[in-house]
């Protein structure tokens, strides 16, 4: 076997089906996103507007996360020094726990690297705690959430995206007193769309089985103080376990479970992603602190959030643009082609400074490629109105490139 040639030939593949991911140097300017600098190969600077950014509210330039890591890094440095166990443990952590069990009205919460590590350190570690552990997992959950229960050894049962009925079934079929979960979101990120919360915990209950709910493309955006949907809809008493992220909404980094102070004591001491790995900085703990604290009491911001989802939503359909609206904040354009969505977003890029990133296969099925954007409070009408005028330009382009290959 020659090693190079097999990756060639992998590679190859990705760029005759144009999904090679291609990354851009971007430099991000405090108080200033979404506008942001893109260094190009040969040394020369656009000005662009990010459109496909996860910092969704902002957070990661507000003032008071930016005080909140200065204070902590000026106080104890830049690193933890060790993982949870071995010294990395600090008042930080502990204060950035207590902010998220209070978010989510729970006994405590868990720390993780990130939201994946979350989902699949705890996800891949509960049936080591509970023998004969069945997971039912819904059909389009994250990659993490499917990692974790992939490797988790125990038994696992896949249903129909968010068919409750089908979920019923597959209930019903297993050994009634083997201990269960039920894994879903709450927003999915790709098409936008809820899930059925209040139905899948009532299926949940039914069959005495725990829930596992990610929140990550929720937290900070949705309910009174930002605990996102389930808090929204009165449900986080519901929940067993939820899952979130530090470095959307909140603008910073990290991952967290929240749950009982027992379940997050056992995944504490079980999961090897938790347990072999170094803890964030206390920098960065202290940023995420800040930021969850101040959008407990910001519901303007997540209201010229939702509006200006909800202006480009519009805007976009006035075009007859093939957009998935699911009543959330996530923005989906549907292209249809992985060649197409490339140069799509080329062209955004290059002519009109518009940065946006295709999104193929296997992130979303063959046939549904498409650009995904992540409108902000930030992205003001002058911003919204240059992305609008060049999709309609760049749409009709792209509509006779494809008729052309087509004849």
């Amino acid at each position: 076997m020659t090693y190079e040639d097999q990756l060639d030939a992998a590679l190859d593949r990705l760029h005759q089906e144009g999904r090679y991911r291609t990354f851009i140097d971007i430099e991000r300017e405090r108080g200033h996103f979404p506008h942001a600098i893109w260094r190009k190969p040969d040394g020369t600077e656009q000005p662009i507007t990010v459109w496909c950014g996860n910092d969704y509210l902002g957070m990661g330039q507000h003032p008071a996360v930016l005080a909140a890591m200065h204070a902590a890094l000026d106080a104890t440095g830049a690193g933890s020094g060790g993982t949870r166990n071995i010294s990395g443990t600090t008042v930080y952590h502990k204060a950035l726990e207590a902010e998220l069990a209070d978010l989510h009205q729970k006994e405590a919460a868990l720390l993780f690297t990130s939201a994946y590590i979350a989902n699949d350190a705890t996800l891949s570690t509960l049936p080591k705690l509970f023998p004969g552990f069945i997971i039912y997992s819904d059909a389009l959950n994250h990659a993490s959430m499917i990692e974790g229960v992939r490797r988790n050894g125990g038994a696992k049962r896949i249903f129909r995206h968010n068919d409750v009925a089908h979920l019923r079934e597959l209930l019903a079929a297993d050994d009634p007193a083997a201990p269960k979960l039920v894994a879903f979101e709450s927003v999915y990120s790709m098409d936008g769309d809820f899930g059925p919360i209040a139905e899948i915990c009532d299926v949940a209950e039914e069959f005495g089985a725990l829930t596992y709910l990610d929140e990550v493309h929720a937290v900070g955006m949705y309910g009174p103080r930002g605990g996102g949907l389930a808090e929204r809809d009165g449900l986080l008493d519901r929940i067993d376990i939820v899952n979130g992220t530090l470095g959307k909404a909140f603008g910073v980094h990290g991952g967290y479970i929240a749950a009982s102070a027992k379940m997050c004591d056992a995944v504490r001491s079980y999961a090897p992603g938790f347990i072999f790995t170094t803890s964030l900085s206390p920098v960065v703990a202290a940023g995420a602190a800040a930021s969850v604290r101040h959008l407990k009491g910001d519901q303007a911001l997540r209201d010229k959030h939702q509006d200006a989802a909800k202006v480009l939503k519009l805007r976009l359909k006035g075009l007859g643009l093939p957009i998935i609206d699911h009543g959330s904040h996530i923005v989906p354009v549907i292209v249809g082609d992985p060649k197409h969505t490339k140069l799509l977003s080329d062209m955004l890029l290059k002519e009109h400074g518009i940065y946006v990133q295709p999104i193929n296969f296997p992130t979303v099925p063959r046939g549904t490629e498409r650009l995904r954007f992540t409108p902000s409070p930030v992205h003001g009408p002058e911003e919204i109105d240059r992305l609008v005028k060049a999709m309609d330009r760049l749409w009709a382009h792209c509509a006779l490139n494809r008729a052309e290959l087509a004849g």
